[in-house]
């Protein structure tokens, strides 16, 4: 894990001069390891069954049995060291439960096999995590995005109408063009306010899987939207994510698990033998007595437990299977959302982009000189403003989907 000074880039805010706390995805998803609740809850679960470890592993107490007879309670006068000698009875004894059938060692394989299975489990809720932490990290960069593009759109807008406020006192256009314009500005002022409180709350959602004491309440991010070709195909993806998806290898390892207690059912059926060892004083004489009792297994031979642990056994291949038809469904779907999602992208890069802002620029251009009419101009700007912002989201679907495949298949590095 690494140290809370390592986990941080801490660059300087000039906007506020202060330092601010700022954290790239990698150390967000660490953080998110280190410090979830959820997560740490979840992984108290192999301790819990570290302990069922200590457990299956104990040996049988052995007993130890007192008893005196004939004593004189109702006769007070016969209370004598001679009373004692010849008459009354003291026996002291110790029993112990001989298990048979490797009973001990079955148990604690049988436990040893399901905190295997548990770690597998909490391996997948890591996964679900990062996830989680990456879905919710492209959020907070789509929001930051679409807040820079609203505070340059704006800028580029209040130009525009600093540029009409001459042209209004120079008499080129009517106060009524201006006064559309200048109200124009308000849907671009409300657009950076909303910008603003989106990118707020993705970095609160971001941070309730972080952990509240993980980053101070200023925290930013360090990233932005991008897009990365995928390679390889979707057969290879697969059998990587067989290797390496933690809930096929519990399902997996719960076969493992189901064998076990097979074993330790049919150890189970063995009868045990208890055994004792008794002093005993009767009448002056000190003699010895070793006993041995067992239950004859006539009725119970632990049948039934034998045969659902065998039930057992095929719900867990059959749970294998069905966590194997998971994982191949999963890395098939999240593969084809990716290619979908990446083909939206190239069609805005391949020309989209800069046709909507070469015809914003020419309208504005023609606008400005008197070529072109108002409506005109403002129906670009806004054709232009659609099209960039359903860019930035192409790319964050994209990206989400990205990480969509990487839990699919169970690693941070895709091909």
């Amino acid at each position: 894990m690494l140290a809370p000074a390592a986990m941080f880039v801490l660059l300087t805010g000039a906007a506020r001069g202060q330092n601010t706390t700022r954290i790239t995805l990698d150390q967000a998803i660490d953080l998110a390891l280190a410090h979830n609740h959820s997560l740490k809850a979840t992984r108290t679960q192999i301790l819990q069954n570290q302990a069922q470890e200590v457990t299956a592993n104990l040996r049988p107490n052995p007993t130890l049995g007192l008893d005196t007879q004939f004593v004189p309670f109702f006769s007070p006068q016969d209370f004598s060291g001679e009373n004692l000698n010849e008459t009354q009875q003291f026996d002291v004894g110790i029993s112990y439960l001989f298990e048979r059938g490797h009973k001990r060692q079955r148990r604690l394989q049988a436990a040893r096999d399901q905190t295997a299975v548990t770690r597998a489990q909490v391996a997948d809720a890591e996964r679900t995590l990062a996830f989680n932490v990456g879905q919710q990290f492209v959020s907070v960069l789509l929001a930051e995005s679409t807040l820079q593009f609203a505070l340059e759109d704006l800028k580029g807008f209040q130009e525009t109408v600093d540029i009409s406020e001459t042209q209004l006192k120079a008499g080129y256009i009517g106060e009524g063009d201006y006064l559309k314009i200048k109200l124009q500005l308000l849907q671009f002022e409300t657009d950076v306010s909303s910008a603003r409180l989106a990118k707020k709350q993705a970095l609160v959602s971001l941070r309730e899987f972080l952990g509240y004491n993980a980053v101070p309440a200023d925290y930013d991010v360090v990233g932005d939207l991008a897009f990365q070709l995928l390679q390889g195909n979707v057969e290879d993806l697969q059998a990587r994510a067989l290797r390496e998806r933690p809930d096929f290898r519990a399902a997996e390892l719960g076969i493992t698990a189901a064998q076990s207690q097979i074993l330790l059912a049919k150890a189970n059926a063995k009868v045990d033998v208890t055994g004792t060892y008794d002093f005993d004083h009767v009448a002056g004489e000190n003699t010895a007595s070793i006993f041995a009792n067992f239950a004859l297994p006539i009725f119970d031979r632990n049948q039934g437990e034998i045969a659902r642990t065998g039930h057992v056994l095929t719900q867990a291949q059959e749970q294998m299977q069905a966590a194997s038809d998971t994982v191949l469904s999963d890395v098939a779907n999240a593969y084809e959302a990716v290619r979908s999602n990446e083909e939206v992208v190239r069609l805005y890069t391949s020309g989209y982009l800069k046709q909507a802002q070469d015809s914003r620029d020419i309208s504005e251009y023609a606008y400005k000189r008197g070529a072109a009419s108002l409506l005109d101009f403002l129906d670009a700007e806004r054709s232009y403003r659609a099209v960039e912002l359903a860019y930035r989201q192409a790319l964050a679907a994209y990206m989400t989907a990205l990480e969509q495949l990487k839990e699919a298949e169970g690693t941070r590095n895709l091909p």
